[in-house]
C-alpha cells in the first residue's frame, strides 16, 4: 500500500496535467458560457442549458498521460507495473471523489444564485446532475472515475502497441459504436432503445457506469503487466 501511495504522490508531481489543466479549461468554458448567456438572456420562464463536459474530456487526457508519460520512469526506479497501475488508479479514484465534490459545491452555488443571475443551468444538467447534492456527487464521482479509467486504457494501449495500436484501439471503439447503432437500426428497435434509456433512473445509470469503471480498472490491472517500454 505504501508503494501505491508513493506512486500517487509521484503522479501529482505533474500538477499542471492533473490539477491545473482540467480546472483551467473548465473555468474558461464556464466564462464563455456565462458571456453567451449574458448576451442572449433566455425568455422569462425559460432557462439556458449547458454542462461541465470540459473537465470530463480533460480527465481522459490526464488518465492517458499518467500511464504513457510516467510509466517508463517509474519502471526505471524499480516500481513494478502493477504497483504503478494500482497507485495511479488510487489517485484517479481520489481525484474523482474530490472533483465530484467540487462540481457538487459549484452546483449548489449555481442554485443559490439563480443560475449565476442568468438562470443558467451549467452544473445542473437535466437528468444527470439535477437531484439532491449527494446524488449529484455520486454521479459526478462515477463519471469522472470512468473518464480517468478510460483514459488510462489509452495510455496502456499506446505503451504496449505504440501509435499503430492506439489508432487501432480508437478505430475499434468507433466500429463497436457503429455496430451497435447498425444492430438497433436493422432491428427497427429505436423505440425499444429509447424506452430503455428514458425509463432508466439516474441511480440505475450511475450503477451501470460504476460497473463499467470497475471492469476497465480491473482489465487495465491485468493488462499492464504485459506492457514493455
Amino acid at each position: 500500500m505504501s508503494t501505491w501511495i508513493n506512486v500517487a504522490r509521484y503522479q501529482l508531481r505533474d500538477r499542471y496535467i492533473v490539477l491545473v489543466m482540467p480546472w483551467l479549461i473548465q473555468a474558461l468554458n464556464l466564462l464563455i458560457t456565462l458571456a453567451w448567456a449574458n448576451s442572449e438572456p433566455p425568455q422569462p420562464g425559460h432557462a439556458a442549458y449547458s454542462g461541465p463536459g470540459a473537465i470530463y474530456i480533460c480527465l481522459i487526457v490526464a488518465g492517458a498521460l499518467a500511464i504513457a508519460r510516467q510509466l517508463p520512469f517509474a519502471l526505471a526506479l524499480g516500481v513494478s507495473r502493477r504497483s504503478f497501475y494500482a497507485g495511479t488508479a488510487l489517485l484517479a479514484l481520489a481525484l474523482a471523489a474530490v472533483y465530484g465534490l467540487a462540481l457538487t459545491v459549484l452546483q449548489l452555488i449555481e442554485r443559490a444564485t439563480g443560475g449565476w443571475g442568468l438562470n443558467l443551468h451549467y452544473f445542473r444538467v437535466p437528468y444527470l446532475l439535477a437531484g439532491p447534492w449527494y446524488q449529484s456527487w455520486l454521479t459526478s464521482f462515477v463519471g469522472l472515475a470512468l473518464m480517468l479509467a478510460w483514459g488510462m486504457w489509452f495510455g496502456i494501449i499506446y505503451r504496449r502497441w505504440n501509435l499503430a495500436g492506439l489508432l487501432a484501439f480508437i478505430a475499434a471503439q468507433a466500429l463497436a459504436l457503429f455496430a451497435v447503432l447498425l444492430t438497433i437500426g436493422g432491428a427497427h428497435d429505436w423505440h425499444g432503445a429509447g424506452h430503455f434509456f428514458t425509463t432508466l433512473t439516474i441511480d440505475g445509470l450511475t450503477g451501470l457506469l460504476a460497473l463499467l469503471t470497475v471492469a476497465l480498472l480491473a482489465g487495465g490491472y491485468a493488462t499492464i503487466r504485459r506492457v514493455t517500454v
